[in-house]
């Protein structure tokens, strides 16, 4: 089992003999891995998820998609945000950036998917050398180990058996309809309190993969000890099933940390649906979707006093047969006494200096955030374009863009520096 290690928008080809050795923005893999990658990019296309780009008969270019691709020949392809600045001759730098940018993609995934998280100070530092999915095992093992001291939820399962004795409740026409010679076998109903649920059937299922796919001795270690302390619990037979029977309440209180985990681990997050095809531990997360909820998160957090949404949908650009039609759905809606504040956040590079090239900004972009301003604020307020700080290329706000034919409409392009978000206020 091969692993490599790339961040967005990087080359992967097939690896031949004298080839260069894997870089943060070049991968060579093994062929089988590679028809493996180009069956997938089909799929995706096919849904209209981009997540790969053909680049030649024997090239793809990696698109806005970040986690971890499992192939069925055993090369696990970890993906993540191009963040850092990267200086090519210096190998150390490169381990570096690795780190930090692992440390980023944890925390925004922290965010995005409200997983719950547990800072142990120093001896918890190295968690940003650990890849995505060695990660997210740790993380599901530390949560398994503390329900376990804890003590895991017994339910009541109803069991039908034959017995001969009487246990719970008769089944009498069961009984009536047996030959003679069995008369002194009684087929009987009766519950049976056991660690047998649906959560505890996951949860072991889920360990069993972690058993399979984790390299890292600790994590193994660790799975082997919990395999063996919860061996009575069965796998589940229906994991979709056994999700939508998951129960929550103030009993189950200690399986709310866990249970994002699991999910993770089942669930293989993948941009579109792969039911029944082969896709290991994949995870793959679009950027601009972790950008726009880190960037609302922190929000949240800066400003206590606005109410910060998300997705917030009430205007439509058209009417058509006495109803509304082509909503209008901005990023993060931000709700003051005095006005209101439309944002959408970008996951794109662009630079202060280049005013020849309007900085790098899309007319959509700016057409879609007039119609925010019309639809939602009636020209009354700002609008905010958020994307990601670079130092030295975009480490202030432009000069704010003024509407035509508007009194006080205005849209402001700013800069969200991912290494300090406490810093990032608006207002």
């Amino acid at each position: 089992m091969s692993d490599f290690t790339v961040r967005e928008y990087a080359f992967i080809n097939i690896a031949y003999e004298g080839c260069p050795e894997s870089s943060l923005g070049h991968a060579y893999i093994p062929e089988k891995a590679f028809e493996h990658l180009c069956e997938l990019s089909a799929s995706f296309s096919k849904h209209g998820a981009k997540v790969f780009e053909l680049a030649g008969r024997r090239k793809l270019k990696l698109d806005q998609y970040v986690g971890v691709i499992e192939t069925p020949c055993g090369t696990r392809i970890e993906i993540l945000p191009k963040h850092v600045e990267f200086n090519a001759a210096n190998q150390q730098d490169e381990e570096d950036i690795k780190d930090r940018e692992r440390g980023l993609l944890q925390r925004m995934l922290t965010v995005s998917m409200h997983l719950p998280s547990r800072e142990a100070g120093a001896a918890d530092l190295n968690r940003f050398k650990q890849p995505l999915h060695e990660w997210i095992i740790s993380q599901f093992l530390a949560s398994f180990e503390r329900l376990v001291q804890r003590g895991l939820r017994f339910d009541y399962n109803r069991v039908q058996e034959e017995q001969k004795f009487l246990r719970g409740q008769l089944q009498h026409v069961k009984y009536m309809r047996q030959p003679p010679s069995k008369r002194h076998i009684f087929p009987i109903e009766h519950d049976v309190y056991e660690v047998n649920r649906s959560e505890n059937r996951l949860i072991r299922t889920a360990l069993e993969i972690v058993c399979k796919k984790t390299k890292d001795a600790s994590n193994w270690k660790l799975a082997q000890e919990l395999r063996l302390m919860t061996g009575e619990i069965p796998r589940s037979q229906n994991i979709r099933q056994d999700l939508r029977q998951w129960q929550t309440g103030r009993l189950l209180a200690l399986y709310d940390e866990i249970k994002p985990w699991t999910e993770l681990i089942l669930g293989e997050y993948m941009p579109v649906s792969t039911s029944g095809e082969w896709h290991g531990m994949s995870l793959l997360f679009p950027m601009e979707k972790l950008f726009e909820h880190y960037v609302a998160y922190h929000l949240h957090r800066n400003l206590p006093e606005c109410k910060v949404k998300m997705q917030h949908a009430t205007e439509h650009i058209c009417k058509h047969q006495s109803g509304h039609i082509f909503k209008l759905k901005p990023d993060i809606f931000i709700e003051r006494d005095d006005k209101n504040i439309v944002m959408d956040t970008k996951w794109k590079l662009i630079d202060q200096s280049d005013r020849g090239g309007r900085y790098g900004l899309k007319d959509s972009d700016i057409q879609q955030m007039f119609a925010y301003s019309h639809y939602y604020l009636e020209h009354k307020s700002e609008v905010i374009l958020v994307y990601p700080y670079r130092k030295g290329k975009f480490d202030h706000p432009l000069d704010d863009f003024l509407f035509r034919d508007t009194m006080v409409a205005k849209l402001r392009v700013v800069p969200f520096n991912l290494d300090e978000p406490e810093s990032f206020k608006i207002l």
